[in-house]
C-alpha cells in the first residue's frame, strides 16, 4: 500500500530535493526552479513564506521530479 502524501512545507521539500541532488537553476518571483542531477525538464517549487504544500501541489511537485512518495520520506 502506497503511503499517504506527507504534510511538508516549501523548505522542507527544496531542502529533500536538494539532497536528492537537484540544484537550484533560477528564480521567478516566489517560484524556484530547479534541474535533476540528469539535466532535463526543470521542477517549479513554489515558495510563499514557509506554508505547507496542498496535496496536490506536492503531488505534481513530485510528478515532476520523478520521485515517489516513499523517495520523498526517506529525503524529509
Amino acid at each position: 500500500m502506497t503511503p499517504r502524501l506527507p504534510r511538508a512545507s516549501d523548505k522542507d521539500i527544496m531542502a529533500a530535493l536538494t539532497r536528492s541532488g537537484f540544484r537550484l537553476v533560477h528564480v521567478r518571483g516566489s517560484h524556484h526552479y530547479l534541474e535533476p542531477p540528469s539535466g532535463g525538464k526543470l521542477v517549479t517549487v513554489p515558495i510563499h513564506g514557509n506554508k505547507t504544500l496542498k496535496p496536490k501541489t506536492l503531488k505534481n511537485i513530485l510528478d515532476q521530479a520523478g520521485l515517489t512518495v516513499e523517495e520523498l520520506l526517506e529525503l524529509l
